[in-house]
């Protein structure tokens, strides 16, 4: 057996091998010569999965360690047979520390506390909730908008219509498909009060980039349209801006690495169902105050000094990515 796999997933090195003829490559090195005698790939976001990589080879599985799929024809893997699994919540705490650092970053400058902004929470799943959750926590009146939800389970869920006209930050967290490719757009921004900012760490193509920039909208952004390559304006006016890093806690990386490994293993029953890195310290979740929040947060993550450090070097996003020094999740 032979396993390809992206040289950026942390902690894997040397796992497979036991077992498997194992190959590292970059991501957006993947190419159908490279991989044609392979039977499973481990991917991220940076290796595009269609009929043009995977044509006339011997690909029977793939697991890709981020929790979307949207770089993944399913459509062409479930005709030719090709199991896909992806990690669904491995990055979720990530997430919520990205989305904390920027709520305090925001509510700093504007002298603010929780109690005056009413948050929408757009996409309300292994994320979503978390921010829901904390965010109500801090103080913040939340309004929740998941229509795939809504759908299922009812609830007092509100349309994307009734978040843009009522709140005062809207945050993203959807996946990237027909519905919510453009969810905000020129229109939808046309809606929301002159003072709202908008938070997108789920998908750069969610958000019409140049029509929030246009707009005069403060926004907060670590997903971006056409990345790697950044549009300098919406960069430079960008209030935050990261480099597609949200997720990265060391917890959230060990977390993709071994459910990767873990369907990789059920696939090929190879005995590492259990497996997960060393030394890595599962961290105890648990609420906190925005007051201990204010206190710590940045000790743990200086968002600004990152987004700074974007904005004067984005020809370098895809080295800040692949190099980045992963955060530890402390709650």
């Amino acid at each position: 057996m032979k396993v390809v796999i992206d040289s950026a997933i942390p902690y894997i090195r040397g796992i497979i091998e036991p077992y498997a003829e194992v190959r590292y490559m970059a991501g957006a090195e993947f190419t159908r010569d490279a991989i044609a005698d392979a039977d499973a790939l481990i991917i991220r976001t940076r290796t595009i999965v269609d009929a043009k990589l995977l044509e006339n080879t011997h690909i029977s599985f793939i697991a890709t360690a981020t929790i979307g799929c949207d770089h993944i024809d399913l459509d062409y893997c479930q005709r030719r047979g090709i199991r896909v699994c992806s990690a669904p919540g491995c990055n979720a705490r990530g997430v919520l520390l990205w989305v904390a650092a920027t709520l305090h970053h925001l509510l700093s400058k504007d002298n603010a506390t929780p109690e005056h902004y009413t948050l929408g929470v757009v996409g309300v799943g292994n994320v979503g909730s978390l921010v829901a959750q904390y965010a109500r926590h801090w103080g913040f009146k939340i309004m929740e908008c998941d229509p795939p939800r809504q759908e299922r389970e009812g609830g007092e869920f509100y349309t994307i219509e009734e978040v843009a006209q009522k709140c005062d930050i809207i945050t993203l967290h959807t996946p990237l498909d027909a519905t919510t490719t453009h969810l905000v757009n020129s229109s939808l921004i046309e809606r929301m009060p002159r003072h709202s900012t908008i938070i997108n760490a789920s998908r750069g193509k969610v958000v019409d980039n140049r029509a929030v920039m246009q707009s005069g909208h403060r926004y907060a952004f670590d997903v971006w349209e056409g990345e790697p390559s950044l549009d300098a304006e919406v960069l430079a006016r960008a209030e935050i801006a990261t480099p597609h890093i949200a997720g990265y806690s060391v917890q959230g990386k060990a977390n993709a690495t071994a459910m990767c490994v873990h369907a990789l293993a059920e696939f090929f029953n190879l005995p590492l169902k259990e497996w997960y890195p060393e030394g890595i310290t599962r961290p105890t979740p648990r609420l906190i105050s925005w007051q201990e929040l204010c206190q710590t947060i940045a000790s743990h993550y200086d968002i600004a000094s990152e987004s700074n450090n974007l904005k004067s070097h984005a020809s370098e996003f895809e080295a800040f990515r692949n190099n980045y020094a992963y955060r530890e999740e402390y709650f």
